[in-house]
């Protein structure tokens, strides 16, 4: 691994939205302060995997930052894949906090008027072929600008068959389909949202938010580990 100076080869880009899972990164793969490059949506740098050059760039969070970062992206490099990776909420049952899934669908649910109209709308689901490498797909995952955190959130998505959920991932897999670019989602379980009925919700929230803090990094090293070189 090292800093690639040709930007001309540069076809493989990961896209990366919080803060946490920056920092992850940037502890990961030992990056300098002299190897990092600042941009309008944050920052990115460069590595060699499996000999190829990669860029790995920051976002910040929510669809609008996600969907902005990568147009740039792809704009500023000849890139013909984008790995989004990163943290989720879990949503299905059959799944634990820090699993790893590689979902063969991406939905945005906040596209739509719920209430006469089905949450999961055609036109914005993306199927992702995950299986030419090798990996079983993992369901749904769903985004939306609404962090899962309430508790009737977390039953809607279940009701409508979501595996995971996320801030990001479906919209910039929107655009990757715009502009004829692939898109792979692997992102692992940080946080499960919990019933604040009885608690205060605040409360319950910042709890959430703690455990999301401690399991970022934990996810981020299980997919470096272990699922990068599978889609690079």
């Amino acid at each position: 691994m090292g800093l690639i100076p040709d930007l001309k080869r540069i076809e493989i880009g990961v896209s990366i939205a919080t803060v946490w899972e920056f920092e992850a990164a940037l502890e990961y793969f030992d990056v300098k302060e002299t190897e990092r490059t600042t941009y309008p949506y944050g920052e990115y740098f460069f590595r060699t995997i499996n000999g190829t050059p990669v860029v790995f760039y920051s976002t910040g969070i929510r669809k609008v930052n996600g969907v902005g970062a990568n147009q740039y992206m792809l704009a500023r490099f000849p890139l013909q894949k984008v790995l989004v990776i990163g943290t989720c909420a879990g949503i299905d049952e059959r799944f634990d906090i820090l699993d790893i899934l590689t979902p063969d669908r991406a939905v945005q649910y906040d596209c739509t008027v719920k209430e006469i109209e089905p949450l999961l709308k055609p036109s914005f689901i993306v199927e992702i072929d995950v299986l030419k490498y090798g990996m079983k797909g993992n369901g749904t995952i769903g985004t939306a600008d609404r962090s899962v955190v309430m508790w009737n959130d977390y039953l809607e998505l279940q009701a409508n068959d979501i595996t995971i959920a996320d801030t990001e991932a479906a919209a910039i897999a929107y655009i990757c389909r715009k502009n004829d670019v692939e898109c792979i989602i692997i992102k692992g379980i940080s946080d499960i949202p919990t019933d604040e009925t009885d608690p205060d919700p605040l409360q319950s929230n910042q709890e959430q938010i703690n455990v999301y803090i401690t399991n970022t990094p934990k996810v981020m090293t299980r997919i470096f580990d272990n699922y990068l070189n599978v889609f690079i």
